[in-house]
């Protein structure tokens, strides 16, 4: 940080100097080097600027003791520093390229002059991404792992220590000053070198635990692992892990308790807690506060935690098992400092395989969630009457038919196409009921769980046609009691609902709601309630919407968290009611709220409820921020949903419907038609969107003045269907 000393040589005006020490006036040149400036000064050496007249011409930075500091300790630690650097060949590490004696008998030594800055000041003023800090973090990493592999520890690592220079346009991270290093596996100096008890040795800041013991007889390399989790930390944060200026105002004793026994706060936590530093720490970081401390939150909070732990047999034991544990997370693959849950470790499969596998990798992943959830949450009915074995038995069977499943989808075991995820899946049903013959109650729950998984995912054709047989086992068997139905019936009421099916949907609503009532938790029976108001909604039956949509956020705003996604849900839902209604300045600012909400939590609904917003604006004359926000809402979609979910095209729908608004038919054709052409080519769009599609289109030819096409396009709405019966 800018506030810390400055032990690096910063940049210099080539023609700048300054005046020299008295003792040096006598000589402006040092052996074969050409004293030009004094950048930089510690508590024992000065560094200089010179100018090497031979062999060869160069820049360097010339280290050399002070005058009067010259004791035969501080002459032992120069040399060890001066060993150590000689010992380095490495790019990530400041070479040393010669030494000697000045006249007057003081030790020095010349080294690469880095021109640079230290490297939190580097990525805050180039506003590097989190990414593009941990890049450059990792080759830190393997400087400090090279100087571990000769058997130094540097002591002092700290972002004053680590200077970021450019080669080309390229940035390269330097590792500066071992004045304080220590070695590991050898002898640095033929002098003694002694570190004297009760004398503090490193930046308090940045030392480990077992460093403030003072001793010093017991210092590793994990002390330098704790230091590049401060660093670390500073990068992700901006701040550090113990106020600086608190710690150094504390007492001795304080500031080793501190060190020694606090629990510094994780990094994503710390965000939060930075109140409007917060605003600085983000921008500095090319994102938003709540983006950045969802960022940082879960891989990155594990990671640094890992290497700032007290304990340092828990610490990572190597620098470079701290970086290989930032590949992991930049590559979508479990960290070892994360939980080892099967759950965490599908997620970050599918992530990993999220261009290969898209949706379809994202259903495996709900498809273990279902089987650990809402799948046991099915038997959960009939365990009180089961013997613990037969539960185990049911447990194995599920666990298998899951492994097979994934196995089917993994390139190596199976066709070999990375694409065949969904295949697996679909391929998988025909599998149920001879993989669970003779226990129908567990095929109903894996049936329940991948059909819910399908209708999260937007496939609501295959999910109506599981969620239906999972009901028909339930049923058959008296596997599934009133409470066991209720999610099965929730997810299938949802895919009817957005296949257009309205009547049908409404129908097994209500049918829940008697059911509900007093046999499920309060939050099921808001939940089905709410659903329902969406759908009256959706009829145009806004005056029977409008009472239930405020009874269900009214609930929901007494009973959930104040960042649960269902109370976004239900603000949502009530915005929609409203701006039907015309109250547009009323449904906007609950739109604002929700969005708030889900951004927070990177909540997939995001791309939904910003939507909902830009095509409020865009509809009240706001048409350039309404566009905006529909363009980030497309984005948001594409990567949290993928562009083929249905949720997304009604998003890019929006989007085209709002540039006919704003008279740029020639763009809002094109979005209109590439929608048109991706909900047909869905099996689970229903014929409701592809009709909202078409509607569109013609009124677009309209306002453009294109009459035959409008007709053109008219002609092919398909004619309104009869409803279907309500049972």
């Amino acid at each position: 940080m800018s506030g810390h000393p400055q032990d690096g040589v910063p940049p210099v005006d080539a023609d700048a100097t300054k005046p020299q020490p008295e003792s040096d006036r006598r000589s402006r040149s040092i052996g074969p080097y050409r004293l030009l400036q004094l950048v930089g000064e510690g508590g024992m050496g000065e560094v200089w600027l010179a100018e090497q007249t031979h062999p060869v011409r160069r820049r360097v930075a010339l280290k050399v003791i002070k005058a009067g500091m010259d004791t035969a300790q501080v002459v032992a630690r120069f040399e060890a520093e001066r060993q150590a650097l000689a010992l380095m060949d490495h790019p990530a590490i400041a070479t040393v390229y010669d030494g000697g004696s000045t006249p007057e008998g003081r030790p020095y030594f010349a080294m690469e002059h880095v021109k640079g800055e230290p490297i939190t000041t580097y990525c805050d003023r180039q506003r590097l991404t989190t990414q593009a800090r941990l890049e450059l973090f990792m080759q830190v990493c393997e400087g400090v792992q090279h100087a571990h592999q000769k058997g130094v520890i540097h002591r002092d690592l700290k972002p004053s220590n680590v200077l970021v220079t450019l080669q080309g346009d390229h940035p390269v991270p330097k590792i500066i000053d071992f004045g304080v290093a220590k070695a590991t596996a050898q002898h640095l100096t033929g002098r003694t070198l002694y570190t004297e008890l009760g004398v503090m040795i490193g930046t308090p800041e940045y030392m480990s635990p077992e460093q403030a013991e003072m001793g010093g007889l017991d210092i590793d390399t994990r002390t330098d692992v704790y230091a590049l989790g401060v660093i670390l930390y500073e990068l992700l944060t901006g701040a550090l892990p113990f106020d600086g200026r608190e710690l150094r105002l504390a007492g001795f004793a304080e500031i080793q308790r501190t060190i020694r026994e606090k629990e510094p706060p994780k990094p994503s936590t710390r965000i939060t807690q930075l109140g409007r530093a917060s605003t600085d720490a983000a921008t500095k970081r090319h994102t938003e506060p709540h983006r950045l401390a969802s960022e940082l939150r879960g891989d990155l909070d594990w990671v640094t935690m890992r290497a700032l732990e007290k304990d340092r047999t828990r610490r990572y034991q190597t620098a470079n098992a701290l970086a290989a544990d930032l590949r992991r997370h930049l590559s979508h693959e479990p960290v070892s400092a994360g939980p080892p849950s099967t759950v965490y470790r599908a997620k970050k499969f599918v992530r990993r395989h999220r261009f290969g596998v898209g949706a379809a990798g994202a259903a495996l992943t709900l498809l273990v969630l279902g089987a650990a959830g809402t799948g046991v949450g099915l038997v959960r009915a009939t365990r009180a009457e089961r013997a613990a074995t037969a539960e185990a038995a049911k447990a194995k069977a599920i666990n298998q038919f899951l492994l097979d499943t994934l196995g089917a989808a993994n390139p190596v075991e199976g066709t070999g196409r990375s694409v065949t995820v969904l295949d697996a899946l679909r391929g998988a049903e025909a599998k149920l009921s001879s993989s669970f013959a003779g226990h129908p109650e567990i095929e109903a729950a894996v049936r329940g769980s991948m059909g819910i998984t399908f209708e999260r995912l937007g496939f609501y054709a295959d999910a109506e046609r599981l969620l239906r047989s999972s009901l028909q086992i339930g049923d058959e068997s008296a596997a599934l009691d009133a409470r066991g139905r209720i999610p099965v019936q929730t997810a299938l009421a949802v895919a009817l609902h957005d296949q257009g099916k309205l009547a049908e949907a409404e129908a097994l609503y209500r049918e829940m709601l008697v059911a509900a009532k007093g046999t499920t938790t309060d939050e099921s029976y808001v939940s089905i309630k709410s659903d329902l108001a969406l759908l009256l909604a959706d009829k145009g039956d806004y005056a029977a919407a409008e009472p239930l949509a405020r009874e269900v956020l009214a609930a929901d705003r007494a009973a959930l968290r104040a960042d649960d996604p269902n109370l976004a849900l239900s603000l949502n839902n009530l915005a929609r009611v409203l701006r039907a209604l015309g109250r547009h300045g009323e449904a906007l600012s609950l739109h604002v709220e929700a969005e708030g909400l889900l951004a927070k939590r990177r909540h997939p609904w995001e791309a939904v409820v910003l939507g909902n917003i830009g095509e409020l604006e865009c509809e009240t004359g706001k048409g350039a921020l309404g566009l905006a926000h529909l363009r980030e809402a497309l984005t948001i979609g594409n990567e949290r949903l993928g562009g083929q979910h249905t949720d997304v095209l009604v998003v890019r729908r929006k989007l085209g419907n709002c540039l006919g608004r704003m008279g740029r038919y020639d763009e809002a054709e094109t979005e209109l038609l590439a929608t048109l052409a991706a909900f047909r080519e869905s099996p689970d769009a229903g014929v409701e969107r592809t009709t909202q599609t078409i509607e569109e289109l013609v009124r677009l030819y309209q306002s453009w003045g294109k009459r035959e096409k409008a007709a053109e396009w008219r002609a092919k709405l398909p004619k309104p269907a009869a409803p279907a019966p309500v049972k």
